[in-house]
């Protein structure tokens, strides 16, 4: 990115979650003139800390817990430029999918050995895996390399590892593809996955490693890069909800406060003078939520029906994250995978005192989540004895996202980044190779300023 714009224009950026902060940093480096505008007090969107107050102490948490791995270049590289120490701010750690016992994926923690050969290493090496599982798992993913990495449109995940052990997919498959895609196995697509397994498994050095934050994720990127912003001299209005938007004759752009201006019953030219005026703007990026980006799409009175029938149309995961203090308890490792069933929902399982946080401080993690925030907690306090043996869980809080994802599943058309002369959109759900991830969140976003 970084080519300077043609025509220096303004540009109002619409939701300050990782798509927007991206998109405003690119379109000010660009040399426009940015002002980010975002509903809430707190950037961040999907990835924003949450203080919680517990008898009578503040924990400075998450919305969820998320996992940043060496492949997310686009990300790294925007954190540093806005001033992140980005080592500081994240653990690095090879990829690991272990047990509480012991058994799983573990790649070797040296970074001497190139892509794929540390893979291959970690496979022979997996504990708790039979000879038969190890060579089930190195002949289904050769012919994954020898495919390039491609498969048929309409296949999912559970179709394309149809080759590897119950206990590989049990233990590797599901785990991987839920905190990749947020949907279960047979319903995730194929070809999603195989693409986040060639960036990952086959990437540059170090591409696989799991890169956890050990700061609030408000602080991981928002933060850093809104003050970038403002002293570049663009602007961020947050606590400002954008309710509606309009083109003039001019094919200027007026953003509204004004909830009434949403009504298909006023003309553009009724609605441009009777707006809560938040500026005139040449351009507007929508980097809210999907639903959000089509309410304000439809606002504009412009005829985008077949944009806003794909956005519409795209299916919701929740994921949920259980904080819970376990006293006089560390983890094997930061991050554990755990055995999941309707019984037991959580997958993994994160001991924040190992991030940077408070001692038996832990995070649990259910994606796909189907239960309301009380069941959970019961069942994540069961599932904690029955497999962490911890007996005394007090369970501080459960932050369920409801609309925390796109469901990615195959031959699934995602909204295109143009949606009418002047609009852009930008996030997770829009066209793209990855899944909803804070990757996908920053590339889509680096790529719309690049449009304007």
């Amino acid at each position: 990115m970084n080519k300077v714009a043609s025509t220096v224009t303004s540009v109002a950026v619409i939701g300050a979650g990782w798509a927007g902060c991206a998109a405003a940093v690119e379109a000010t480096r660009m040399g426009h003139h940015v002002t980010l505008f975002e509903a809430s007090r707190m950037p961040g969107g999907r990835a924003r800390r949450v203080d919680v107050l517990h008898e009578s102490q503040n924990f400075a948490l998450d919305n969820g817990q998320h996992i940043l791995i060496g492949a997310y270049l686009e990300t790294l590289k925007l954190m540093s430029d806005v001033g992140v120490d980005v080592p500081r701010a994240l653990h690095r750690m090879p990829l690991i999918i272990q047990f509480p016992d012991g058994s799983g994926l573990k790649l070797p923690a040296s970074n001497l050995l190139p892509a794929p050969l540390d893979a291959l290493v970690g496979i022979l090496r997996a504990q708790g895996w039979s000879w038969a599982d190890k060579f089930s798992l190195l002949k289904t993913a050769a012919v994954w390399q020898w495919r390039q990495f491609q498969c048929p449109a309409d296949q999912s995940v559970a179709d394309l590892c149809k080759g590897v052990s119950t206990r590989v997919m049990t233990t590797l498959i599901e785990p991987l593809c839920v905190s990749a895609l947020n949907t279960p196995a047979h319903e995730g697509s194929g070809q999603v996955f195989l693409r986040v397994l060639r960036d990952s498994l086959f990437a540059p050095q170090g591409g696989s490693n799991l890169l956890l934050p050990q700061v609030d994720l408000t602080a991981l990127l928002p933060d850093a890069a809104i003050a970038w912003l403002t002293a570049q001299g663009g602007q961020a209005r947050l606590g400002v909800r954008v309710q509606g938007i309009a083109q003039d004759a001019q094919k200027r752009w007026h953003l509204s406060t004004n909830p009434k201006a949403n009504s298909a019953d006023i003309d553009a030219d009724s609605y441009i003078n009777s707006i809560a005026d938040l500026g005139t703007f040449d351009s507007v990026i929508l980097a809210c939520p999907p639903l959000d980006a089509a309410r304000l799409a439809r606002s504009s009175t412009l005829p985008v029906s077949s944009w806003l029938a794909l956005t519409e149309s795209l299916q919701h995961e929740a994921i949920a994250t259980v904080y819970a203090m376990a006293p006089n308890t560390r983890l094997l490792q930061p991050m554990l995978a755990l055995a999941s069933s309707p019984e037991y929902p959580a997958q993994f399982v994160f001991d924040r005192a190992q991030l940077g946080g408070p001692a038996g401080l832990l995070a649990f993690v259910i994606s796909a989540s189907k239960q309301g925030s009380a069941d959970l907690a019961a069942q994540v306090a069961a599932q904690a004895a029955a497999q962490l043996g911890i007996q005394d869980l007090q369970v501080l809080q459960t932050i369920v996202e409801k609309r925390a994802t796109f469901a990615c599943t195959p031959n699934l058309q995602r909204p295109a980044q143009r949606v009418a002369a002047g609009l852009l959109a930008c996030g997770d759900y829009v066209d793209g190779p990855y899944p909803a991830t804070l990757e996908g969140a920053v590339r889509s976003g680096l790529q719309a300023a690049g449009l304007v």
